[in-house]
């Protein structure tokens, strides 16, 4: 059983997958399906590295703030406040900041600024237009699947194991997700608590990567592309299947674009 949950595809994939499959048929009740999101990510961090705090390294920063983020998006679905989406962007983006620091310190000056306001703008840019779909969980999920399967799997190539897992994890959790809603036809709860962790965490992790893998920065641009591919115009009283599979399909060719842009550089890692 050991040797089995310390495979990579159990530990990023399987296991994040059944996790959340479990989690969103549970809370549907209590409206809240969207912690699949975190319930996934939470047992590959626990699979892979444990929840230790110290030392604070920048991995860690982005386990804790994203923990945070779904505590968080709780009460936020239930405060409707206009200015949360223009709130949430600006912390985002703080975050990408501080998770980035350490690195950022190692270069000189005008390179660090001009490297921060990049991850900062990703990171905001991901949150702003994920928290846009938030009461619509088809598009959500479509979205959230192809951000984390893309950007893990550009990860990876590019030598980020751990990072690459991260957002496996979340992308497997969307899949698990998205599945329920394909089989049933009908919508599970959305909201805040799917988006804005699931967003953050591939923020963070694509940034922290770009800058300390050989992740070519461009490759980020198709996987922000993909919410707004997840806001292209399908009917809404199309069937469940027809919908998740149409946006699935947009969202996806963005998430090979981020794919084939690494392995371009990389080439395929040796397994």
């Amino acid at each position: 059983m050991h040797a089995l949950l310390t495979q990579p595809a159990v530990q990023a994939i399987l296991a994040p997958f059944l996790v959340a499959l479990l989690t969103a048929e549970l809370l549907q009740r209590m409206r809240l399906s969207g912690l699949a999101i975190i319930a996934g990510f939470a047992i590959t961090i626990y699979l892979v590295s444990g929840f230790a705090y110290a030392p604070f390294t920048s991995t860690r920063k982005i386990i804790w703030l994203c923990a945070a983020s779904g505590v968080l998006a709780i009460p936020l679905s239930l405060l409707n406040w206009t200015l949360w989406r223009a709130v949430l962007t600006v912390l985002a983006a703080s975050a990408a900041v501080w998770v980035a620091q350490r690195v950022l310190l190692q270069h000189p000056l005008a390179v660090a600024l001009q490297w921060g306001a990049g991850c900062a703008l990703y990171t905001g840019w991901l949150v702003f237009w994920m928290d846009d779909l938030r009461d619509s969980p088809v598009r959500a999920g479509s979205a959230g699947m192809a951000l984390g399967l893309g950007s893990g799997a550009a990860l990876l190539i590019a030598g980020s194991s751990l990072l690459g897992k991260y957002d496996l994890a979340i992308g497997s959790a969307a899949v698990a997700y998205l599945f329920i809603m394909f089989a049933s036809n009908s919508h599970l709860p959305c909201g805040r608590n799917f988006t804005l962790p699931l967003s953050l965490i591939a923020g963070l992790s694509g940034c922290l990567a770009a800058l300390t893998t050989k992740l070519p920065w461009y490759a980020l641009a198709p996987l922000a592309v993909i919410p707004l591919a997840a806001k292209l115009p399908v009917s809404d009283n199309s069937p469940v299947w027809v919908q998740s599979t149409l946006l699935s399909a947009a969202t996806l060719a963005c998430a090979a674009g981020a794919v084939y842009f690494s392995w371009r550089i990389n080439g395929w890692p040796a397994f």
